[in-house]
């Protein structure tokens, strides 16, 4: 198992973050900051962040869920229901430097904490909002889920094989919106250095989806036709997919035509030379009859681990289709400090997924377990010079 990192010097680590979100996008991008180093105190309401209570999973109480993205962070309540603790959110924004939430476009109004307010307290504070749609526009009051951002976006109707809708196994929406805000700040605190102002970063799940389209919306502005989709397979490329072996699916990657040319020597492939297979452009076209030539008369002979192991061995992209628990036995994974281990105070010793970003200089660790509800109260209030509770 990995270890959790050198502790120095960290990047992040005079970066003071007020973290209001909750779920999955939001405390996805305060992991990232808090992974190298960053002050991140996670401010929840009475109840805590939604995620506490889903399950099962859970481990001794703890959900699963919520430990998967709350590492490196500390806990306080606060409700913003009582002007006493709007007040001392105002005082924390005196000497912060990011402010993170992922609420509905105008929630942050409603208490007085929009960016013009922050801004007036600490004209160096920087917000990160990340919503459904966006804080502008028509569609900015729509509630945004992954899903609903999958769906809209179109990823939905290029994933899956044509039948019934079908969305990404992972929150994609969630998980890069969230690293679009990390981007974000980042962004906004070289650009502090210059000016000495903060701004705010606004994203959303809908916006970070459409980006990632990619070549698939290249495609549809140089051609007018509606990607549609494909299983595995690449619209642009071929063989680039999962194809059928005698005891199962494997994927096949090749990228170009040399790799192409090295398939039809080592497998070998015996209509390889006939010309509708010469070029990829070629290959694209006659897609349907080169997957089903391919997996009858040449990789229905052998298993995918053979196929795997000679292909792999002759240079050629391919890969066994994994499941999590094979995945979490890679030795490449696990060799790259990918699974660690972090001591968490109910919970014992909890599994964790590793830092997937290396410097060489100042790496990022796992020092901390995610925090239990309020668990930091006292150390938080004192920190930012905050009255104690009346006793």
């Amino acid at each position: 198992m990995g270890v959790k990192g050198r502790v120095g010097v960290l990047p992040l680590e005079d970066v003071v973050v007020l973290d209001l979100s909750r779920i999955l996008t939001g405390p996805y991008c305060t992991m990232m900051l808090a992974d190298f180093g960053a002050e991140v105190v996670k401010i929840e309401p009475p109840a805590g962040d939604d995620t506490r209570a889903w399950g099962p999973p859970f481990i001794e109480g703890e959900s699963a869920y919520f430990l998967s993205v709350n590492r490196n962070k500390r806990s306080i309540v606060m409700d913003f229901q009582i002007e006493r603790d709007r007040a001392r959110f105002r005082r924390m924004v005196r000497s912060a430097d990011v402010v993170v939430e992922n609420y509905r476009p105008g929630t942050l109004n409603k208490w007085g904490f929009d960016y013009p307010q922050l801004a007036a307290i600490n004209p160096r504070i920087i917000l990160a909002s990340i919503s459904g749609f966006g804080a502008t526009g028509p569609g900015r009051d729509r509630p945004g889920y992954d899903v609903v951002a999958q769906a809209m976006s179109g990823l939905m109707s290029v994933t899956g094989d044509g039948g019934r809708p079908t969305k990404a196994g992972f929150s994609v929406a969630d998980i890069g919106a969230g690293m679009w805000a990390a981007f974000g700040i980042m962004t906004a605190l070289w650009a502090r250095r210059r000016t000495g102002r903060g701004q705010w970063v606004d994203t959303s799940l809908y916006e970070t989806l459409v980006s990632w389209q990619t070549y698939q919306a290249g495609n549809f502005f140089a051609t007018g036709q509606v990607p549609r989709a494909l299983g595995s397979a690449h619209p642009n490329i071929a063989p680039y997919q999962a194809v059928r072996a005698r005891d199962g699916y494997f994927i096949l990657a090749c990228g170009n035509d040399g790799l192409w040319r090295t398939l039809v020597k080592v497998a070998p492939v015996p209509f390889g030379d006939e010309e509708e297979f010469m070029t990829n452009a070629q290959r694209v076209m006659h897609r349907q009859e080169l997957i089903s030539r391919l997996e009858e008369e040449v990789f229905a002979a052998a298993d995918v681990k053979d196929w795997v192991e000679r292909l792999g061995a002759a240079g050629i992209p391919v890969a066994p289709i994994q499941d999590l628990a094979e995945t979490w036995q890679d030795p490449q994974l696990l060799s790259r400090g990918m699974l660690a281990v972090l001591n968490h105070p109910m919970a014992g010793n909890i599994k964790t997924v590793g830092i997937p970003v290396k410097l060489s200089d100042t790496p990022g660790s796992l020092r901390e377990a995610p925090p239990l509800l309020d668990q930091h109260r006292t150390e938080i209030l004192d920190r930012f010079g905050l009255d104690p509770d009346p006793s």
